[in-house]
């Protein structure tokens, strides 16, 4: 590499020295030496050295048993360690310009005030961003909590080592430090071993939030306002919050039958405490620093003459924040408890309303200065996260709320609710909505799927609004979906207009959506319910499964402008919900540039997002990057709706059509129509083994006795990363852009590239994915776990996979993959001499695994270096699922 990585390789260098000699110490000299003889070969296989890969092989397979799994360990830690270096080299003070980008929003405000745009304008825009940023737990993150902690402090440690100002016994314990915590992840296990339950999912969301979020939000929006100053002479206003931020964390109950009503009753209450708790400390040091007695008469009618007045109104937030947290951990205890609202921080207004004196009185007695320290950065901590901390989601499949009218109906004597067409299910629920009669039975005794569907809508009814973000709907695909969930609301007493949204996830209904808001807009009683406002989710995971990615994100760029014109017609406004994953097979990517590769209108000041799994630590688990983070989002947005990309020409329409029909067809001419799929997937494929890994709490499949169908999209991506093959983020497109090239399209498709964000994201994404592919790899997998009978299939896809990179590198008159981004080129290299060895150990473990059967399984060491292995290529990889 460069002189310019020379920091970068210097961390990468020292911890990997640390992590070598915590081996040495624990497991001796010979145990460290094989590691590393392993690892040089593996470099020099690399470059095409077969003597080194047949001795690298033969080492491998010759492990005993005793080895395997601090061998595993030693390269996953080491992954783990290199990441973290680069990760941090990103926001450290020696990063170069080519890996640290200038801040976005500074950039973005000089391009829009030296343009066309009105100042008035802009500031407008940007005081009304709605960002909401939707934390998901999906079975994807492979650190355990505790590592992650550790994690984090190795950072703080390298970030203090940055000081040139350190002493040489500074510098002597920060050393120490380093060894130490490297140490404790050495000897801790990386594997849980139990599931996490989907509260401890929650807890872990919430734990990112109070280890960078809860800083970062007031940091990003001090380093806002300073730019927006500097240009406009203007303040923005106190409360303004352009990111906030909600949760699918013990509401997503779309195929886990471990979220119920009671668990996120639980969660609601963890999030609540959890802000009490952080509150309560931001009070406690407020009331150090406001000791100061000049206050103004509005103040002082509310404090009466009093020495410390600032003092005096913080003493009684900080005894209702007390007794909140008493109140709310009676509650998680399973208590009753007997409440004095007025007594506690019961709306948001009770900790708010205070606070926004205080910092009036402030600036009125020319205090501003202090009035925009801690006690600003409390007020735009209440305008982001409120006192329920995240809003929580609900989710359910559309069939769940089919199922409960359906049963009643039954029980009423009216007809078969699951049999009727769809214009007899509007008219029943059209009618029911308006009739102010109670529909549900008093007696009335459901069955247990349809109780727990009840029992969480009479959930929703009994919390605030701000408690809760929205109600999404599972393979929503007709307006009766919609309709179904607002009567169950109504029926168990929901007060409030909880944001309905359907969730259009496969092709057909991402191609029916505009179909299916039309009518419902068309409903008089919907369109009162909405309050002229309409969300809308669209699916990436499920679209691309059944699809392949490039016809899925043709159909989710057409459903949005169809979307953003049938509401545009009826006057409301729309919101675009983007159920992104962290991989590229599933909408994944760089943030940034796929909110400015959206259709032009769709974005408009508003947009939701879905951050998931290990993405939430990469992006938001430091507090510094969390504040780049928050600046690419607001600066994407902010681009978007003031600058938006040009519609797209109709030739390039014309072609992309072309290419999405051709990418479908060759993708479910392999997944869907080949006999030998199935069967070749699950050999060349740790697919059945990830079962067994305690990731994430929902099952990997919707259905235990499904096929390809009902796998999730996340194990699916995951299980085609660890071969390398990374198939469904790439099959069906290089075979389209093929034949648009032989159609004599290349010119036009150059075009394309340039001009069109949307096209130009896709052939980026395309680039990463070919470049993290591992075709010889793959072929390892294939010779030892495949039978032969089904080779034949293997090669076709690695055909099909070089074509594709061939299709693109003709696209883009590259002789490499990635030549425009130099860095993640390098990132890429950089992995590969510690991820191939696990690669080539996981398919030794998978062969030694499926010798033995469920009655004589495979010894424990087998079992969790495979488990290591699978973490490390994931760690590696960057992004499991």
């Amino acid at each position: 590499m460069a002189d310019m990585y020379a920091s970068l390789r210097s961390n990468v260098g020292n911890l990997g020295q640390i992590l070598g000699d915590t081996m040495r110490t624990h497991l001796g000299e010979a145990f460290l030496e094989k590691v590393e003889q392993i690892r040089q070969l593996a470099k020099r296989s690399r470059q095409g050295d077969e003597a080194a890969r047949e001795q690298m092989l033969a080492l491998l397979t010759a492990l005993p048993d005793e080895e395997l799994v601090p061998f595993a360990k030693a390269f996953n830690q080491f992954l783990n360690l290199a990441n973290l270096a680069e990760q941090f080299h990103t926001i450290s003070r020696d990063c170069d310009e080519l890996v640290c980008v200038p801040d976005p929003v500074e950039q973005l405000l000089g391009r829009l005030l030296q343009g066309q745009t009105d100042q008035a304008r802009m500031l407008e825009c940007l005081e009304s961003l709605d960002i909401d940023l939707v934390l998901t737990a999906h079975p994807t993150e492979i650190s355990r909590r505790t590592l992650i902690q550790k994690y984090a402090a190795i950072v703080d440690c390298l970030a203090q080592q940055e000081n040139n100002q350190l002493s040489a016994r500074e510098k002597t314990q920060l050393t120490l430090r380093l060894r130490q915590l490297i140490a404790q992840i050495w000897h801790t296990n990386e594997i849980r071993s139990e599931r996490p339950t989907p509260v401890d999912e929650a807890r872990w969301g919430l734990s990112t939030i109070e280890a960078s979020l809860w800083q970062a939000v007031p940091d990003f929006l001090r380093q806002l306002n300073d730019q927006v100053e500097e240009r406009t002479g203007k303040q923005l206003p106190t409360d303004m919050a352009p990111v906030r931020f909600s949760s699918w964390m013990g509401g997503d109950r779309d195929g886990n039958p471990f979220v119920t009503a009671k668990v996120t009753q639980e969660v609601l209450y963890r999030n609540r405490h959890a802000a009490a708790r952080l509150y309560l400390k931001d009070i406690l040091a407020l009331v150090n620093e406001l000791s100061m007695e000049e206050a103004s008469p509005e103040l002082l009618a509310y404090t009466g003459e009093s020495r410390e007045p600032y003092r005096d109104l913080l003493r009684g937030l900080r005894q209702k924040l007390r007794n909140t947290l008493d109140y709310l951990t009676a509650r998680l205890e399973g208590h009753s408890v007997e409440v004095d609202e007025a007594t506690l921080i019961w709306q948001e207004r009770d900790l708010k309303a205070p606070l926004e004196l205080m910092y009036r009185s402030l600036c009125d007695s020319g205090m501003r200065l202090i009035a925009n320290g801690l006690l600003l950065d409390i007020l735009r901590r209440i305008a982001c996260f409120g006192i329920h901390m995240l809003r929580l989601d609900i989710r359910q499949d559309a069939g769940r709320h089919g199922d409960v009218i359906a049963e009643l109906t039954r029980y009423l004597g009216m007809g078969d609710y699951g049999h009727w067409d769809e214009t007899e299910k509007q008219a029943f629920l059209l009618r029911e909505l308006t009739n102010r009669r109670p529909l549900l039975p008093v007696n009335w005794q459901p069955s247990s799927e349809v109780a727990e569907v009840l029992d969480t809508c009479r959930l929703v009814a009994k919390h605030p609004a701000r408690a809760l973000g929205s109600y999404v709907i599972s393979m929503a695909s007709k307006p009766s979906d919609v309709l179904a969930v607002l009567l169950l609301l109504k029926e168990t007493g929901c007060s409030h207009p909880m944001r309905v949204v359907p969730l259009f996830e496969t092709l057909s209904d991402l191609n029916n959506a505009a179909d299916c808001i039309t009518a419902l807009l068309k409903l008089d009683w919907y369109r009162g319910y909405t309050q002229g406002m309409q969300e809308v989710m669209i699916g990436y995971s499920d679209s691309a499964k059944d699809a392949g990615v490039m016809a899925a994100a043709w159909a989710q760029y057409s459903a949005q402008e169809q979307l953003v014109a049938v509401c545009k017609q009826a006057g409301v406004k729309l919101t675009l919900f983007h159920g992104r994953g962290g991989s590229i097979g599933r909408g994944g990517g760089p943030a940034h540039e796929a909110i400015l590769s959206q259709p032009p209108g769709s974005v408009d000041g508003r947009i939701r997002v879905t951050e998931q799994g290990e993405m939430i630590r990469f992006k938001f688990g430091l507090p510094k990057l969390a504040v780049q983070s928050l600046a690419l989002y607001t600066s994407a947005v902010l681009e978007a709706t003031l600058l938006p990309p040009p519609a797209p020409k109709q030739e390039w329409r014309d072609c992309m059509q072309r290419i999405a029909a051709e990418s479908v067809t060759s993708y479910r001419a392999i997944v869907r129509e080949e006999p030998d799929f199935v069967a070749y997937f699950r050999a060349a494929t740790p697919e059945v083994e990830l079962g067994q890994l305690p990731l994430g709490s929902r099952p990997a499949k919707r259905r235990v006795d499904g096929g390809i169908e009902s796998l999730r999209a996340i194990p699916w991506i995951f299980a085609w990363s660890q071969n390398r093959l990374m198939l469904p983020a790439w099959l069906g497109a290089g075979e389209a852009l093929q034949a648009a090239a032989d159609r004599g399209e290349l010119p036009l498709l150059q075009e394309m590239e340039r001009q069109w964000p949307f096209f130009n994201t896709r052939i980026s994404m395309l680039e990463m994915v070919y470049a993290k592919a591992e075709p010889n790899l793959a072929r390892y997998y294939e010779a030892c776990l495949v039978p032969k009978a089904l080779h034949h299939l293997g090669e076709t896809l690695r055909n099909r996979l070089e074509l594709g990179i061939k299709a693109v590198l003709t696209l883009t008159r590259s002789d490499s993959l990635m030549a425009h981004t130099p860095w993640n080129r390098e990132s890429v290299k950089l992995r590969n001499p510690y991820i191939d060895p696990l690669n080539f150990l996981q398919t030794e473990l998978l062969a030694r695994t499926r010798k033995h059967s469920a009655e004589s399984p495979a010894s424990e060491h087998v079992q969790l270096a495979l488990m290591l292995t699978i973490a490390g290529v994931a760690a590696g990889m960057r992004n499991t699922g």
